[in-house]
């Protein structure tokens, strides 16, 4: 078609249009019904007109429309809509690998807004004051109650375990058996200055310019460490087990060859006590000589011996072994008296001598030693055996 072209133009037959619905056009979707118009339109002015380039001649329309072919008969091809299965199932997998990405960057971004809010909560409940340092007395007992703590769980799986009872029943025989064995060690030091006696200060306080009134039995009073004892003549020196009986009722008279005098006599009398014995023991006299450690020169000693009071002055204080009799047999004019007991407490090791002289009455009317008398032994007395020893019968 040019501008300059004056022929004259045949009548173009413009097939009747095909009313769409709006309801079938919105169902199949508007973009569809577009294309398809299109392509219509374009196939109609593509396929040439065969009528003759002559004077137009009206048919009727109802021939023409039934002559004339369909434009969709024209244009579809039943071969063009054919869909592979293949494609079907590249279509199937990519809306599936959409989904699966779309699903997952959803949930990624939830899992984000979460971590966000958790942190941002996190942040809001954290207070902005610092926490105030603790002081020294705040930390000392922190550590104290730690410590408190861990020691109390240690110790409830200690006694939870049963690898300790072994042990601990040794450790029980052990305690046991040294009990048994020093129990006289530990009661000495606590008799030597818990209850050294049962004596009554105010009966020793003695004025010897009196005459006062003195009963038949035999006593010793040392006021210095609160002993009144009486005294035990008839113990037999050389036998250890009369010794020791004598010495659970009073102090006992050692009689012995050259020391075997009596109050008021020229020569030495010797009286023995216990400093500690066995708590299984008898008596209420083992431990009257706890403190005889503790006398010094110049303490006075008494002796009330058939109705009369003698006093003494201490002179001299001495450390021998068991077996030094000798010690107590020295020559002497004079009345004096001895005093020995074990030390150190709770043992027998060695023996301590107290040695006094007569200062009342008058020393000069003392009467004269007796000749003999006595019996001979090797040792001086002792305590009472120990547990070892009365187990396995040695001394």
């Amino acid at each position: 078609m040019r501008p300059d072209d004056t022929r004259p133009k045949p009548a173009l037959a413009i097939p009747p249009r095909q009313t769409v619905s709006t309801h079938d056009v919105r169902g199949e979707g508007t973009q569809e019904a577009a294309s398809l118009i299109r392509d219509q339109i374009d196939t109609i002015y593509a396929t040439p007109s065969q009528a003759p380039q002559t004077t137009p001649v009206i048919s009727p329309l109802s021939l023409q429309q039934d002559e004339a072919p369909s434009p969709y008969a024209r244009t579809h091809d039943e071969t063009q809509h054919h869909i592979e299965p293949s494609i079907w199932q590249q279509y199937h997998t990519a809306w599936q690998s959409y989904y699966q990405q779309y699903y997952a960057r959803y949930y990624l971004s939830q899992v984000h807004q979460t971590k966000q809010q958790l942190a941002a909560e996190a942040k809001t409940a954290q207070p902005d004051e610092t926490p105030e340092e603790m002081t020294t007395d705040e930390a000392i007992y922190d550590l104290r109650s730690r410590v408190r703590q861990a020691i109390n769980t240690r110790a409830k799986q200690v006694r939870k375990s049963r690898h300790f009872v072994p042990v601990l029943s040794a450790v029980f025989v052990m305690l046991v058996f040294l009990f048994l064995q020093y129990n006289r060690v530990l009661l000495a030091n606590i008799e030597a200055y818990v209850s050294p006696g049962n004596l009554d200060v105010q009966s020793i306080i003695v004025d010897p310019s009196q005459n006062a009134t003195i009963g038949p039995d035999p006593l010793l009073i040392v006021p210095k460490i609160n002993v009144q004892v009486p005294i035990i003549w008839d113990a037999v020196a050389s036998d250890q087990n009369s010794l020791n009986v004598a010495m659970t009722k009073g102090v006992a008279w050692f009689n012995i060859p050259g020391a075997s005098s009596r109050p008021g006599q020229i020569g030495n009398a010797v009286f023995s006590g216990h400093s500690s014995n066995d708590w299984l023991d008898q008596g209420n006299y083992k431990f009257i000589f706890a403190r005889l450690e503790q006398l010094r020169e110049g303490d006075t000693i008494y002796i009330n011996y058939e109705g009369k009071r003698y006093t003494y002055l201490i002179t001299s204080t001495k450390v021998v072994k068991p077996n030094d009799v000798s010690a107590l047999t020295f020559p002497v004019d004079k009345p004096i008296i001895t005093l020995i007991t074990c030390v150190p407490l709770g043992t027998a090791n060695n023996r301590l001598l107290v040695f006094a002289d007569q200062i009342s009455p008058d020393p000069k009317a003392a009467t004269a030693k007796p000749t003999g008398g006595g019996n001979t032994t090797g040792s001086m007395p002792s305590n009472s055996p120990t547990f070892l020893e009365r187990l396995f019968g040695a001394r």
